[in-house]
């Protein structure tokens, strides 16, 4: 098959009319695809992203035909229509972590979006807030940008659309989360456009690659959260002052390893109610 698009995570292979989205264990940090892959993390991150997108199937159509792929591609891979992406990361943020705690501490919005004074690391939002960003390609950095921005980028009934549907997704998503004592902090969807011009979900949706997952009875606003996500992989990497956070990154350590993937599996178990099978 042809190699359309190698991402950090993921390849896109053309078969006819159809593509092949395969997700890698690939793990990436600053934008950085790290040496060392993570077990079971391209299965988990498929999986988790097909039992959501049933979930959300009548808020938003996706891009998923089927699970027929090759069979060494078996349980991590979908064959999806072809999708042109929009340019634009979609995030919504429940709660003040990451790159939205690092904006408002520097100047108290997000996406030039002013939110309320005195909040600290952890602290849950009034609303959920739209706040997208710019797309990277590897080896660069997305950059938090304004809806005015997209809709300069994309339009403005387009932009609408977006917001809107990003919105719904979380509130759907959170909401089914926490029935399962799960905390949905944020999360960044993306969608692409079919040869009809229709707006799809496209690529992963509610996985720990792209969303912040804390558990609710643990949830303690004033500093980090017990995350169930790629954060251990962060915040192990915070710890290597030799690295200048760009390409080739580091190794990363046994254990961090087995600590990530347990928590890839441990969140998809929580969420689905399906033991893990690798």
């Amino acid at each position: 098959m042809e190699l359309l698009h190698r991402g950090k995570v993921r390849e896109v292979y053309a078969d006819g009319d159809d593509v092949i989205l395969v997700a890698s264990d690939r793990v990436s940090v600053y934008d950085v695809i790290l040496p060392t892959p993570i077990p079971d993390k391209g299965a988990v991150l498929t999986q988790l992203s097909l039992w959501w997108f049933k979930q959300l199937g009548d808020l938003v159509p996706n891009h998923v035909i089927s699970e027929d792929v090759p069979a060494e591609w078996a349980g991590r891979a979908v064959r999806c229509k072809r999708v042109q992406i929009v340019p634009v990361e979609c995030i919504v943020r429940g709660y003040l972590a990451g790159h939205g705690l690092e904006s408002y501490r520097e100047s108290g919005t997000v996406s030039g979006i002013a939110f309320p004074p005195g909040l600290v690391e952890g602290s849950r939002l009034p609303e959920p807030v739209y706040t997208p960003s710019t797309k990277a390609e590897i080896g660069e950095h997305d950059e938090l940008v304004t809806v005015d921005d997209v809709r300069t980028l994309v339009g403005p009934e387009r932009t609408e659309e977006l917001e809107r549907l990003t919105l719904a997704i979380y509130g759907r998503g959170s909401e089914i989360a926490r029935d399962r004592g799960v905390i949905v902090a944020d999360t960044k969807v993306e969608f692409g456009t079919d040869a009809d011009g229709t707006l799809l979900l496209a690529d992963e949706v509610l996985t720990p690659d792209s969303s912040r997952f804390w558990l609710a009875d643990e949830w303690k606003p004033g500093g980090p959260q017990n995350a169930f996500d790629k954060q251990v992989v962060r915040d192990w990497s915070s710890t290597v002052t030799d690295w200048d956070r760009t390409a080739p990154g580091p190794a990363i350590p046994d254990d961090v390893v087995r600590d990530t993937r347990q928590r890839y599996v441990d969140i998809y178990e929580r969420i689905t109610g399906e033991r893990w099978s690798s």
